[in-house]
């Protein structure tokens, strides 16, 4: 028998199974048969095609035709400065990921790189406005220094589902001063 042949007999046994029929004898299968789950009959379907593929290729599976191009690359996150303006400032303190949210809302992140929170917050540990500390059960998180603070970083006690917590929050002028400052932010953390 021939590889050739080999394949299409692979393939008669995909089309049986998927099919709910017992490709050694012929009989139906039961309906409570493990072949007649839908998604096992989905995949000898699945097979059964590459199999069909193959064998009109003369035995060899054509190369997948991609039902898109790739994507071009994303560009580096930049939000130019006549364009900051339309930032959302919050007069409530708010956190940094909302932040990242509201900038990213500025620019289409289909072509663009996301503004990372963490990236803010990594530019931020630079300056010297946060730094990480040691938490009582050994873990580790990000603070406000007291250049923070002065800046307008705090932080608050909240509850959430796993009981209460920490929150760092940003008031308006730690929110300007992150929005007016992003192309320092920029070099650093987005390439």
């Amino acid at each position: 028998m021939t590889e050739l042949e080999k394949i299409e007999r692979a393939k008669m046994y995909m089309e049986k199974l998927a099919n709910g029929i017992n490709p050694i004898d012929d009989t139906v299968a039961p309906e409570g048969d493990i072949i007649n789950q839908v998604h096992l009959s989905r995949c000898f379907f699945f097979v059964s095609d590459v199999l069909r593929q193959v064998i009109e290729n003369g035995g060899i599976r054509p190369a997948p035709v991609s039902p898109r191009p790739p994507k071009p690359p994303k560009c580096p996150f930049e939000l130019p400065i006549d364009q900051r303006s339309r930032f959302a400032y919050s007069e409530e303190p708010i956190s940094i990921s909302e932040i990242g949210k509201r900038l990213n809302a500025l620019v289409d992140t289909e072509a663009m790189q996301k503004c990372s929170y963490s990236d803010i917050l990594a530019w931020l540990i630079t300056l010297g406005m946060m730094e990480w500390v040691a938490l009582p059960d050994g873990k580790r998180t990000r603070r406000p220094t007291e250049a923070g603070i002065k800046m307008g970083i705090s932080v608050v006690e909240r509850t959430g589902e796993r009981g209460p917590y920490q929150a760092v929050i940003y008031d308006i002028s730690a929110q300007r001063f992150i929005v007016e400052n992003l192309d320092a932010i920029q070099p650093a953390t987005h390439t």
